[in-house]
């Protein structure tokens, strides 16, 4: 018969798991600058995004309000990373395009992780001509490079956000779905999947309950640097015009915009693609920090 006091340990026990989880998280970025650093810039990022209109010197121009006597006016203290060719702030624009650029891979690594994920689970645990019929899918999705599959997806439909992220979602899906695929074959041999499966636990309650909860950690760390990279991806498709379109405060646009006047009002561009970069940058070191954090093998 087991003591009170041993079954109030046990059940301390995974209280004590995640502290120690916690501490060593903190530690982990504490210890490591570039860790810092991506917190730091991503924290900043959303902050921004959530008090955009609130932290932008100039709110109405920042969502396209123009401002023509002020045209051109290079860095100083009324506009501290100067004005665009028709007079508006490029600091407020580019304060309040952070929202559009966390919109974007949120909605897009959202809808990859829901496409990709539960086919590359189905596949990788029944196997067999389910397991060829979606992986020579997946195969013929990423024998086009991303970027210009997108491309051709909005402008066939026609240019927007909105179908700027639905197109780079139906090109991103394929990369969750043989990441996950990959991690499931591993896992359905396993004693607790066995051990469920002999009971006679339903297939898509072992994949639910079982698979996919174990393919947490590799998505999660996937999506954080895909965040950086689909946010390269629809400034991509703005700079082209196929994404957001005039006069939202898109960065690729704003970059876009200021093209023709990059050797005399270098401002322009300049520091929306320096916005992009560091936003860019934030989300890849933060993913290598979580691959470092999530590893069994570096935790103990």
């Amino acid at each position: 018969m087991k003591r009170p006091g041993a079954e109030r340990g046990q059940e301390r026990q995974p209280e004590r798991l995640s502290r120690r989880r916690l501490r060593y998280t903190v530690r982990v970025i504490l210890r490591d600058p570039l860790a810092l650093f991506s917190v730091v810039i991503i924290l900043l990022l959303f902050l921004i995004a959530l008090f955009g209109p609130w932290v932008a010197p100039y709110p109405s121009q920042g969502e396209g309000r123009t401002n023509v006597p002020d045209r051109f006016a290079p860095p100083s203290t009324t506009y501290w990373l100067g004005a665009d060719q028709l007079g508006r702030d490029v600091l407020s624009r580019i304060v309040i395009g952070s929202r559009i650029a966390l919109q974007a891979p949120t909605v897009v690594v959202l809808l990859a992780v829901l496409i990709g994920a539960p086919l590359g689970a189905l596949a990788g645990y029944v196997g067999g001509w389910v397991d060829n019929l979606i992986m020579r899918v997946t195969d013929l999705f990423l024998a086009f490079p991303s970027l210009l599959l997108a491309v051709t997806i909005v402008a066939a439909v026609g240019p927007s956000l909105t179908n700027a992220m639905i197109a780079i979602a139906i090109s991103w899906w394929p990369w969750y779905t043989r990441l996950v695929r990959g991690v499931t074959v591993s896992l359905r041999e396993r004693y607790f999947v066995e051990a469920a499966r002999s009971i006679g636990v339903p297939s898509s309650t072992i994949i639910l309950r079982h698979i996919l909860p174990n393919c947490i950690t590799p998505i999660l760390v996937q999506a954080t640097i895909d965040f950086g990279t689909v946010i390269l991806a629809e400034g991509s498709l703005a700079f082209l015009g196929l994404g957001t379109q005039p006069p939202a405060p898109d960065w690729g646009l704003m970059v876009s915009q200021g093209r023709s006047f990059i050797l005399n009002q270098w401002w322009i561009s300049t520091f929306p693609g320096m916005a992009i970069f560091i936003s860019v940058l934030a989300f890849n070191l933060l993913g290598d920090t979580l691959r470092d954090i999530l590893d069994p093998r570096q935790y103990r």
